[in-house]
């Protein structure tokens, strides 16, 4: 027997992808490529702009939030 992994009724695991960017460990340093062409994208989408200094926690916090103004990266 297998398991839905988008079963809601089962025990919720929590994956390192819902962990709270203020709690990684590696939160503080320079934000990652991938981060910084999405996030670039997601700017100029938004017409807000890019900032190159962020550390990958403030990256995936701006990026959370420019996907909720731009409407990318929600899956329905």
């Amino acid at each position: 027997m297998s398991i839905d992994p988008k079963s809601t009724t089962g025990p919720s695991i929590p994956s390192n992808a819902e962990k709270d960017p203020d709690e990684w460990t590696t939160g503080a340093e320079s934000m990652t490529g991938a981060q910084a062409s999405y996030l670039k994208t997601l700017c100029e989408e938004a017409g807000e702009p890019f900032d190159p200094g962020l550390t990958k926690a403030e990256a995936s916090k701006r990026i959370d939030a420019l996907q909720g103004k731009t409407g990318r990266g929600r899956t329905h």
